[in-house]
């Protein structure tokens, strides 16, 4: 019972939200100039979701189906397991995109990264909600440092779901 009545006091003070910690692994190649040449692993873990359900579900609200996100981050080539924090944004409607945006910190310098998901129709989920484009650039200068491919991988689906919480 005290778990329903948690629930509802979530709710009626519109702090209700959610979490899920989510897993994108692939590729990157550094632009000429910017790192060593070939493929490297990139990855990223972060965990996102809303922290108010009400305000995220609010198609009028100034954050409709955008979420905070925190994590890591792996470039080969450059670094390990960094944190990183951004957001995440469901453009189901607007744009059919899911984008990544984060930054962190490395060597003294602050890097920008967006990823995307494209192309989002009901017929082909199970590639476009796999499959991210993206883009790392020095926050500073703007310069493009990479671009990477990375994939939700369909064997970490059970962890991906299982991860869903109340927050």
């Amino acid at each position: 019972m005290g778990r329903i009545k948690d629930l509802y006091t979530m709710v009626k003070e519109r702090r209700l939200g959610f979490a899920m910690d989510e897993v994108m692994s692939g590729d990157h190649e550094f632009m000429p100039g910017m790192g060593p040449e070939g493929r490297l692993p990139f990855e990223f873990r972060v965990t996102w979701g809303p922290r108010h359900l009400i305000k995220w579900i609010n198609p009028l609200g100034g954050a409709f189906m955008t979420q905070p996100l925190e994590g890591t981050v792996t470039v080969g080539g450059m670094c390990t397991r960094v944190p990183c924090s951004g957001t995440l944004e469901l453009a189901y409607f607007t744009e059919a995109k899911i984008r990544y945006t984060f930054e962190f910190v490395f060597g003294g310098k602050t890097y920008h990264f967006v990823g995307e998901k494209i192309h989002i129709r009901p017929w082909n989920l199970h590639v476009s909600h796999t499959t991210c484009y993206g883009t790392l650039k020095e926050k500073d200068t703007g310069k493009p440092v990479s671009k990477s491919v990375t994939h939700f991988r369909f064997r970490t689906t059970p962890a991906f779901l299982a991860s869903l919480r109340f927050a």
